[in-house]
């Protein structure tokens, strides 16, 4: 067997779903119903037998007609999907017999383990995660704590924390590498195509990535990128002991990176190919970000430069598939950094957050203080409040904006995020101006407050 084959029969190995499947057993989790135990109810309420009564059905899903999964007559079973009716719930169905949904109804029979929720569901399909029996909570909330450090909420916490009360010059260099590594990671999604692992057996417990792509791991790749990146910025120019660094890095990776095979999003295989795929990213690009956070601080027309350059970048991208959520995620990613690039632009030449003479390197943290903790848990909370506002203001404007121009109905308005031609520019807008917040107009706030 030649050295390529040895490779694709390996690939083929760590692609299996049956090993995430495994995974999850392993860990406590299971699906809520068994293939047999749905034909069985589906027999008995043929001979006359009465189901379960409803308790409610207070999370509907809104489907397209016709879809797996979508709405359907009570007790009809004609346009059920297989996967549903194994308990896998393929695409995120909820496993359930016809009649009941997502588990609500009252159960029959022994005792079971307490079922976990869906985590979120799809912003644009409204599709939900699965029911399933989890055994072992403690590896659930530790899990759910790991998948959330590769989401937009982690993200909208981390980044503003560094550049407002830890180093600026530390957060802005991190998002330069963040959005070049998810930038990458999701065209590759893109252009390979490989699905997410096929459910049956496998139980997806978050669907909200659901609609992208798999190959490889854009959490993996975050995950791996933060930490790592985190670690060779803050080495030498802080002053604390390098096994810190060494604990960290594996800590964080390897809780992101199970996160989503206990989550059923992805194969062993995207794991390693987004880890592998980071480590090369960041040998080639990592020498050029001190020159990039540079060039974005001091050149005269770093900002048209900054927004062309993200422009065609996200033109680029948008040609490499039909539309699917990873397009609205790209202009998401695209749009915050060209938002905190050209915020550091204006911020440096105000001369609002100005980084330590080298000479004064390394760096000591200053004791912890009353004060001192008080200042920056007020930056985060005024701060905060500040760009969510921005982020809620500009979405209000962008999108109905964006209906009017392409001539959309606007009164659903997740079905109308539906269409590029709004979710695109609601992204990029929005979170530009999220990220110009985060660098200029939130600085500028505590520099007139007297909380710098």
């Amino acid at each position: 067997m030649s050295l390529r084959q040895s490779l694709a029969q390996l690939a083929g190995f760590l692609q299996e779903p049956q090993k995430v499947a495994r995974f999850q057993r392993l860990c406590g989790v299971e699906a809520p119903l068994s293939r047999s135990r749905a034909v069985a109810a589906d027999l008995s309420e043929d001979e006359g037998k009465e189901e379960a009564p409803l308790s409610g059905d207070f999370r509907r899903r809104e489907r397209q007609p016709g879809a797996c999964g979508g709405p359907q007559p009570p007790r009809s079973d004609r346009n059920q999907c297989p996967a549903k009716l194994g308990g896998g719930g393929g695409d995120g169905g909820g496993g359930a017999p016809n009649g009941v949904r997502n588990g609500l109804a009252n159960e029959l029979g022994p005792a079971l383990p307490r079922r976990a929720g869906a985590l979120r569901r799809n912003s644009l399909t409204g599709e939900e995660g699965e029911l399933a029996h989890v055994s072992n909570w403690p590896l659930y909330y530790l899990f759910c704590f790991g998948t959330e450090l590769g989401n937009e909420l982690f993200y909208i916490l981390f980044f503003p924390f560094w550049i407002w009360n830890v180093d600026a010059l530390v957060g802005r260099r991190l998002v330069v590498i963040w959005v070049l590594v998810m930038y990458l990671g999701q065209c590759t999604k893109d252009i390979i195509r490989w699905p997410r692992p096929a459910s049956p057996p496998v139980v997806k417990l978050e669907v909200f990535y659901n609609s992208e792509y798999s190959m490889p791991s854009t959490h993996a790749m975050s995950g791996t990128a933060i930490p790592i990146s985190l670690v060779l910025l803050t080495y030498g120019r802080w002053q604390y002991p390098l096994i810190y660094g060494l604990i960290l890095v594996p800590c964080w990776c390897s809780l992101v990176c199970l996160s989503r095979i206990y989550m059923g999003m992805h194969s062993i295989l995207d794991i390693i190919a987004g880890f592998l795929y980071t480590i090369l990213i960041l040998a080639i690009f990592y020498p050029f970000v001190d020159l990039i956070d540079n060039f974005n601080q001091t050149h005269k027309y770093a900002p048209l430069i900054i927004i062309g350059l993200h422009l065609a970048l996200g033109i680029f991208s948008f040609t490499l598939d039909t539309w699917s959520t990873s397009r609205g995620d790209t202009a998401e990613i695209l749009g915050s950094g060209a938002g905190i690039a050209c915020g550091s632009h204006v911020t440096y030449n105000m001369g609002l957050i100005l980084d330590p003479p080298l000479d004064r390197l390394p760096l000591v943290g200053p004791p912890i203080t009353v004060t001192l903790f008080g200042k920056a848990i007020l930056r985060i909370f005024i701060g905060m409040v500040f760009v969510l506002t921005v982020r809620d203001i500009m979405k209000k404007i962008t999108i109905p904006l964006a209906c009017k121009i392409f001539n959309i109905p606007c009164d659903d308005i997740r079905k109308a995020r539906q269409h590029m031609e709004v979710e695109l520019p609601y992204r990029y807008i929005t979170y530009g101006m999220v990220g110009f917040s985060i660098t200029f107009l939130v600085p500028y706030v505590f520099f007139f407050i007297g909380i710098s």
